[in-house]
């Protein structure tokens, strides 16, 4: 995970998209290119240019119909939660994540606490 940002659900998801952007380009300097769905708009691509992040929008084959799943997208949770602070929200995300991390070097399903 590189970094999170959460916002109300009113949010549009350019801005949502700008303000990803950013504190990616703040945080790392490794970030080169962002695969983003086509909804984003040209500000998005803008932008990345401006923070030295190519965005490039993974288009959608016109001639498909119903759901098809896109080979690359940003990858994103969606949850509801009723945090009345965001930096709450954001931190329980952090919080989950080191659950998540130290299992991934040895292949670990679960923590050792979740099995019987």
């Amino acid at each position: 995970m590189i970094a999170v940002v959460v916002a109300a659900a009113t949010a549009h998801e350019n801005a949502v998209g700008i303000t990803l952007l950013e504190k990616v380009a703040d945080d790392t300097g490794a970030v080169k290119k962002a695969l983003v769905d086509q909804s984003f708009t040209n500000a998005v691509v803008a932008h990345g240019e401006k923070v030295g992040i190519e965005v490039e929008a993974e288009e959608r084959d016109p001639a498909q119909t119903g759901f098809v799943p896109q080979a690359k997208r940003w990858i994103v949770e969606l949850v509801r939660d009723y945090e009345y602070q965001l930096r709450t929200a954001e931190s329980r995300v952090y919080w989950a994540m080191t659950a998540m991390i130290p299992r991934r070097p040895t292949g670990a399903a679960a923590p050792t606490w979740h099995t019987a």
